[in-house]
């Protein structure tokens, strides 16, 4: 690719269709890898996405036959002193937690093979699917450093076990390997992966978004809180949305035997 093919690149590109967002690493040249530019664009994206009213879904994706090839290493070395918001490893925790706190569900398709701080992009991700070819590697100690960042919504994911074996030794591993290490949900062939993240996306989509919105952050907030207080909580949430007018509309549609208003049309058979 040209020099000025590639300024004309977006490194980051967002569509929304059918109610799906999809965010798209978009510089297969560079293996996707993490720029600076393309985290900004992506919290862009991830911002757009959370109040677009037309995006019900979002999924993460790349171009070419990588995911994401994790940092871009002489950026990080290069701002490493910095302390900018998106000076180093900060740029990725905005992206991270953008897509953790997301209010809207995520998808990670994983497309192609993914190295580094990738993994930590699949991990936030609500769900993941993943292509057979596509392969795994916590590449970091080969390089002299660690997968400090990504810890944090890697090591909440895995297995214990796996964790150990996988971050220690920077092995790179199959996408089987990875499902089973619990990082990624599930692995198909690569002519399945757009029908299993339909089947995904169909089943979110029937899903009211404001109860979407409240079971992520049941999911988010539960785990980590003492009991009572968790039992506190819940009621008055649950309280508040059974009064809310989309369970209202919801619970309707279902005595009445009708679909949800907010529910996808059905497909032709």
């Amino acid at each position: 690719m040209s020099d000025e093919q590639q300024e004309n690149t977006e490194s980051v590109t967002y569509e929304v269709v059918d109610g799906v967002a999809t965010i798209t690493l978009n510089r297969p040249d560079l293996r996707n890898r993490m720029t600076i530019e393309a985290l900004q664009q992506m919290h862009t994206a991830l911002q757009d996405a959370a109040t677009d009213d037309a995006a019900r879904v979002v999924v993460i994706t790349g171009s070419g036959n990588t995911f994401c090839s994790g940092a871009d290493l002489q950026g990080a070395s290069g701002a490493a002193a910095a302390d900018t918001k998106w000076s180093g490893p900060k740029a990725i925790v905005h992206v991270l937690n953008a897509i953790l706190d997301h209010p809207k569900p995520t998808i990670a398709k994983v497309q192609g093979h993914v190295a580094g701080g990738g993994n930590g992009l699949v991990a936030a991700c609500d769900l993941s699917v993943a292509a057979e070819s596509a392969k795994f590697a916590f590449s970091e100690v080969r390089l002299g450093v660690a997968p400090a960042v990504i810890s944090v919504v890697c090591l909440q994911r895995m297995k214990v076990a796996d964790g150990y074996e996988l971050l220690l030794t920077g092995e790179r591993v199959s996408a089987q390997r990875a499902v089973d290490s619990g990082l990624v949900n599930k692995v198909v062939p690569d002519d399945a992966l757009d029908a299993a993240v339909g089947t995904y996306l169909d089943q979110l989509q029937r899903g009211g978004p404001q109860a979407l919105a409240a079971t992520k952050e049941l999911l988010r907030r539960v785990r980590t809180m003492e009991r009572q207080a968790a039992f506190d909580w819940t009621a008055e949430l649950s309280a508040e949305l059974f009064g809310s007018a989309e369970a209202q509309a919801g619970m309707g549609a279902f005595l009445k035997r009708e679909p949800a208003p907010w529910a996808p049309p059905p497909k032709d058979k």
